[in-house]
């Protein structure tokens, strides 16, 4: 059994990487990873490079761990620009990093898949061990996790590695038979308040059409991108990914893409794609033209959430930040990530700065679901 390092998803069979990590996470598959990397979203230029872990017994593939060396933090949702700040106070660079996680995504997630019959102990040591001397020999500063899922794996912290919190807010499916069933568990004025929304969006003449990605015409993805760019310029920033990338999944992956137009006299005004796993709807990309009123909450979240329970899906995962989320019955749930430090000073001081920030989180997460709009109960 070994370790081999892999500069590009080409250079395995998508055939034995998705045989172990199927396709309930659709942000695994072999498929949306190489589309990335051909797109050229991901690359040396964009400060993402490749280097995967295939883990090979008998000539046959046993477990993979997605892995990068990154020169800098933009992506990841999970912020340690400070600690890259206290590096460079002291002289020391902390860049290229080792990251383990899905470019551009913060959905939680498998992060070291398995075959079923192997020993998953023997080879998260054996993974590890192969970063650490690798960080070694070429004076790499840290590997991290993110969003590792449902939590971090015990095996972690048979490796002493600082565990991080952080905070989403989350749709939980509580087997509603239509979305009136799940207004009724909100209080009177919430309840008001998204009936009011909704009824908004159509009196402004707007109207939804969700559209399976196998059925998304061309046109319709370029319309899709040219608004999915404009969140970003708006904003004063290049978007991360390009319009190859979402052709290339749209043919290669279409079976687990939802996309959400919205139309003001048969006009798209606004977007929004998701991504569809096997208990999960995944909301992650989304723009518009014209600002319009409410708009943003139905395209969003509420077809969203029409989706999940028309298809039985437990969870809808919208994405990172979002605070407004929680009057619209999004939940607060813990996130995290894994974090090793090749300097012993600075990991002591950032265990310590975790530690503190940890108090912190769980009393966001404490004031935040005290704001949910569920009724209380008796």
């Amino acid at each position: 059994m070994h370790v081999q390092q892999i500069n590009s998803l080409s250079q395995v069979s998508s055939t034995d990487w998705n045989n172990l990590s199927g396709i309930a996470y659709p942000f695994l598959r072999h498929e949306f990873l190489l589309a990335l990397e051909e797109s050229g979203s991901v690359c040396q230029k964009t400060g993402w490079i490749p280097a995967h872990l295939l883990v090979i017994d008998d000539n046959k593939l046993v477990a993979f761990m997605p892995l990068y060396l990154k020169k800098h933090s933009w992506g990841e949702y999970v912020f340690d620009h400070q600690w890259a700040q206290a590096y460079q106070q002291h002289d020391l660079n902390y860049y290229p990093k080792w990251l383990t996680a899905i470019p551009f995504t913060p959905c939680q997630g498998a992060r070291i898949v398995f075959n079923n019959a192997i020993d998953t102990l023997e080879i998260t040591h054996l993974l590890f061990s192969f970063i650490q001397n690798l960080s070694i020999q070429h004076n790499i500063s840290s590997w991290h996790c993110l969003f590792p899922y449902p939590t971090p794996s015990p095996l972690f912290n048979t490796l002493q590695l600082i565990i991080r919190e952080g905070v989403q807010f989350q749709w939980l499916n509580k087997n509603y038979q239509n979305f009136d069933d799940f207004l009724q568990l909100l209080t009177t004025s919430k309840r008001k308040m998204i009936k009011r929304e909704r009824r908004r969006v159509t009196e402004q003449g707007i109207s939804l059409r969700r559209i399976s990605g196998l059925d998304v015409s061309a046109v319709q993805w370029r319309i899709f991108y040219d608004f999915y760019a404009m969140t970003y310029l708006k904003k004063g920033s290049q978007p991360y990914l390009n319009l190859a990338f979402f052709q290339q999944i749209a043919r290669t992956m279409g079976d687990q893409i939802l996309l959400v137009l919205a139309y003001k006299d048969d006009s798209p005004i606004a977007a929004a794609l998701n991504f569809i796993g096997k208990d999960t709807l995944y909301g992650r990309y989304w723009g518009c033209y014209d600002e319009y009123n409410n708009l943003h909450f139905e395209t969003c979240y509420y077809q969203g959430l029409d989706y999940c329970i028309e298809q039985g899906l437990k969870r809808f995962d919208s994405g990172a930040q979002g605070e407004h989320k929680i009057s619209r019955g999004f939940e607060p749930i813990t996130t995290y990530s894994v974090h090793w430090i090749n300097d012993k000073l600075f990991t002591k001081a950032i265990q310590e700065f975790v530690t503190e920030e940890k108090i912190v989180v769980e009393q966001y997460k404490q004031n935040t679901t005290a704001y949910l709009p569920f009724k209380k109960e008796l």
